[in-house]
Protein backbone atom coordinates (compact mmCIF):
# COMPACT_ATOMS: atom_id res chain seq x y z
CA UNK A 1 0.00 0.00 0.00
CA UNK A 2 1.29 3.46 -0.87
CA UNK A 3 1.64 6.24 1.66
CA UNK A 4 -0.83 9.13 1.27
CA UNK A 5 2.15 11.41 0.61
CA UNK A 6 1.51 15.11 0.13
CA UNK A 7 -2.27 14.73 0.35
CA UNK A 8 -2.07 14.21 4.10
CA UNK A 9 -1.22 17.91 4.49
CA UNK A 10 -3.80 19.61 2.24
CA UNK A 11 -6.68 17.51 3.55
CA UNK A 12 -5.89 18.10 7.22
CA UNK A 13 -6.66 21.24 9.23
CA UNK A 14 -7.67 24.61 7.86
CA UNK A 15 -4.29 26.21 7.18
CA UNK A 16 -2.98 27.27 3.81
CA UNK A 17 -2.58 24.61 1.14
CA UNK A 18 0.77 23.60 -0.31
CA UNK A 19 2.04 25.09 -3.53
CA UNK A 20 0.72 23.47 -6.65
CA UNK A 21 -2.35 21.85 -5.09
CA UNK A 22 -5.46 22.14 -7.25
CA UNK A 23 -8.99 21.67 -6.00
CA UNK A 24 -11.66 20.71 -8.54
CA UNK A 25 -15.16 21.07 -7.12
CA UNK A 26 -17.92 19.13 -8.82
CA UNK A 27 -21.32 17.62 -8.25
CA UNK A 28 -22.27 13.96 -8.21
CA UNK A 29 -25.39 12.06 -7.15
CA UNK A 30 -23.43 9.85 -4.73
CA UNK A 31 -20.00 8.85 -3.48
CA UNK A 32 -19.67 5.90 -5.87
CA UNK A 33 -20.15 8.21 -8.84
CA UNK A 34 -17.79 10.81 -7.37
CA UNK A 35 -15.13 8.13 -6.91
CA UNK A 36 -15.20 7.44 -10.66
CA UNK A 37 -14.12 10.98 -11.61
CA UNK A 38 -11.44 10.71 -14.30
CA UNK A 39 -8.13 10.60 -12.49
CA UNK A 40 -5.78 10.18 -15.43
CA UNK A 41 -6.43 13.73 -16.60
CA UNK A 42 -4.71 16.75 -15.13
CA UNK A 43 -6.91 19.59 -13.84
CA UNK A 44 -6.21 21.80 -16.87
CA UNK A 45 -7.51 19.02 -19.15
CA UNK A 46 -10.86 18.62 -17.43
CA UNK A 47 -13.66 20.65 -18.90
CA UNK A 48 -15.87 20.70 -15.84
CA UNK A 49 -18.63 18.52 -17.28
CA UNK A 50 -17.23 15.05 -16.62
CA UNK A 51 -20.22 14.29 -14.41
CA UNK A 52 -22.78 16.34 -16.30
CA UNK A 53 -22.19 19.16 -13.85
CA UNK A 54 -20.28 22.41 -14.32
CA UNK A 55 -17.37 22.28 -11.93
CA UNK A 56 -14.95 24.86 -10.64
CA UNK A 57 -11.23 24.96 -10.04
CA UNK A 58 -9.66 26.88 -7.20
CA UNK A 59 -6.60 26.90 -4.97
CA UNK A 60 -8.87 27.20 -1.92
CA UNK A 61 -9.19 24.12 0.26
CA UNK A 62 -12.58 22.44 0.74
CA UNK A 63 -12.33 22.89 4.53
CA UNK A 64 -11.91 26.63 3.99
CA UNK A 65 -14.88 26.82 1.63
CA UNK A 66 -17.09 24.99 4.13
CA UNK A 67 -15.89 27.24 6.95
CA UNK A 68 -16.51 30.40 4.91
CA UNK A 69 -20.14 29.49 4.33
CA UNK A 70 -20.86 28.07 7.76
CA UNK A 71 -19.22 30.87 9.75
CA UNK A 72 -20.06 33.78 7.47
CA UNK A 73 -23.63 32.85 6.55
CA UNK A 74 -24.81 30.37 9.17
CA UNK A 75 -22.98 32.04 12.06
CA UNK A 76 -21.45 28.74 13.15
CA UNK A 77 -18.29 29.02 15.29
CA UNK A 78 -15.21 27.96 13.35
CA UNK A 79 -14.47 25.06 15.71
CA UNK A 80 -17.95 23.58 15.04
CA UNK A 81 -17.52 23.27 11.26
CA UNK A 82 -18.04 19.56 10.45
CA UNK A 83 -15.21 17.52 8.92
CA UNK A 84 -15.19 16.50 5.29
CA UNK A 85 -15.96 12.93 4.32
CA UNK A 86 -13.12 11.14 2.55
CA UNK A 87 -14.44 9.23 -0.47
CA UNK A 88 -11.15 8.13 -2.09
CA UNK A 89 -7.56 8.43 -0.92
CA UNK A 90 -4.98 7.47 -3.51
CA UNK A 91 -1.26 8.35 -3.70
CA UNK A 92 -1.97 10.68 -6.65
CA UNK A 93 -5.33 12.22 -5.69
CA UNK A 94 -8.15 12.31 -3.21
CA UNK A 95 -11.90 12.87 -3.45
CA UNK A 96 -13.74 14.39 -0.51
CA UNK A 97 -17.41 15.11 0.05
CA UNK A 98 -18.40 18.50 1.43
CA UNK A 99 -21.39 18.79 3.74
CA UNK A 100 -24.53 20.07 1.99
CA UNK A 101 -24.56 22.78 4.64
CA UNK A 102 -21.51 24.22 2.85
CA UNK A 103 -23.54 25.01 -0.28
CA UNK A 104 -27.27 24.96 0.53
CA UNK A 105 -27.35 28.20 2.57
CA UNK A 106 -26.02 30.11 -0.45
CA UNK A 107 -29.08 29.40 -2.60
CA UNK A 108 -31.48 31.57 -0.63
CA UNK A 109 -29.43 34.62 0.29
CA UNK A 110 -29.24 38.02 -1.36
CA UNK A 111 -26.48 40.51 -2.12
CA UNK A 112 -26.44 42.00 1.36
CA UNK A 113 -25.97 38.60 2.99
CA UNK A 114 -23.17 37.66 0.58
CA UNK A 115 -21.44 40.97 1.32
CA UNK A 116 -21.88 40.54 5.07
CA UNK A 117 -20.55 36.97 4.93
CA UNK A 118 -17.51 38.14 2.94
CA UNK A 119 -16.79 40.83 5.49
CA UNK A 120 -17.23 38.42 8.40
CA UNK A 121 -14.89 35.86 6.85
CA UNK A 122 -12.29 38.52 6.02
CA UNK A 123 -12.08 39.34 9.75
CA UNK A 124 -11.82 35.78 11.12
CA UNK A 125 -8.32 35.39 12.61
CA UNK A 126 -5.99 32.44 12.09
CA UNK A 127 -7.54 30.79 9.09
CA UNK A 128 -6.47 30.05 5.55
CA UNK A 129 -7.99 31.26 2.32
CA UNK A 130 -8.57 34.68 0.84
CA UNK A 131 -8.37 37.53 3.31
CA UNK A 132 -9.59 40.45 1.23
CA UNK A 133 -13.35 40.96 1.60
CA UNK A 134 -13.84 41.63 -2.12
CA UNK A 135 -12.06 38.38 -3.09
CA UNK A 136 -14.21 36.49 -0.58
CA UNK A 137 -17.31 38.20 -2.01
CA UNK A 138 -16.43 37.07 -5.56
CA UNK A 139 -15.70 33.54 -4.36
CA UNK A 140 -19.02 33.33 -2.48
CA UNK A 141 -20.83 34.43 -5.64
CA UNK A 142 -19.13 31.63 -7.58
CA UNK A 143 -20.20 29.21 -4.85
CA UNK A 144 -23.73 30.59 -4.98
CA UNK A 145 -23.90 29.75 -8.70
CA UNK A 146 -22.36 26.33 -7.99
CA UNK A 147 -24.98 25.73 -5.28
CA UNK A 148 -27.81 26.45 -7.72
CA UNK A 149 -26.33 24.06 -10.30
CA UNK A 150 -25.93 21.32 -7.67
CA UNK A 151 -29.51 21.76 -6.49
CA UNK A 152 -30.94 21.71 -10.03
CA UNK A 153 -29.02 18.49 -10.82
CA UNK A 154 -29.88 16.86 -7.48
CA UNK A 155 -26.16 16.47 -6.78
CA UNK A 156 -23.98 16.69 -3.70
CA UNK A 157 -20.72 18.69 -3.55
CA UNK A 158 -17.40 16.88 -3.93
CA UNK A 159 -13.81 17.97 -4.37
CA UNK A 160 -11.07 16.26 -6.36
CA UNK A 161 -7.61 17.14 -5.02
CA UNK A 162 -4.38 16.84 -6.97
CA UNK A 163 -1.03 17.47 -5.31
Amino acid sequence: MHEPGPLGGPLAGTGRSGLGVTYKYFGAPDGATAARVPISMRPEELGGDELGMGGMFTRIKPETIAAMVLTGIQGMPLHKVPPLELVVLHPDYAVVKLPMTAVDPLRDIGEESVGAAAFIWSTVPDRGGPQDAFNVYRLLHEWQDFSHRLHEAGHQPYCLVWP
